[in-house]
């Protein structure tokens, strides 16, 4: 049974940081590549950033220089540090794997940003 599980959301200042940890277990993690969504209300889902086995990173325009993925395959999780967070950076998290097929979708994590 494969389950993500987000962790580190919550209530910050503008100009804050805050990291996500996304925890995973059924799948084989070290060979799977790992994203980060976000949906904000009355808006679609969008991807925040991803990071595949070979470490190589991609990131929405919007988070490029504030936010980093990484990933550490010893404890199967990955990792969103925010930095410089912003009001339009207000969403719930996701954390995402496909694997075997199928897309995996943790519970998400609400991140508020107050101005």
């Amino acid at each position: 049974q494969v389950q993500l599980v987000e962790s580190g959301g919550g209530l910050v200042q503008a100009g804050g940081s805050l990291r996500l940890s996304c925890a995973a277990s059924g799948i084989i993690f070290r060979s799977n590549v790992m994203r980060w969504y976000r949906q904000a209300p009355g808006k679609q889902r969008e991807l925040v950033a991803s990071i595949a086995t070979t470490g190589t990173t991609v990131y929405a325009d919007a988070v490029k220089g504030r936010f980093t993925i990484s990933r550490d395959n010893a404890k199967n999780t990955a990792y969103l540090q925010m930095n410089s967070l912003k009001p339009e950076d207000t969403a719930v998290y996701y954390c995402n794997a496909p694997a075997y097929g199928a897309n995996y979708w943790g519970q998400g994590t609400q991140v508020t940003v107050s101005s």
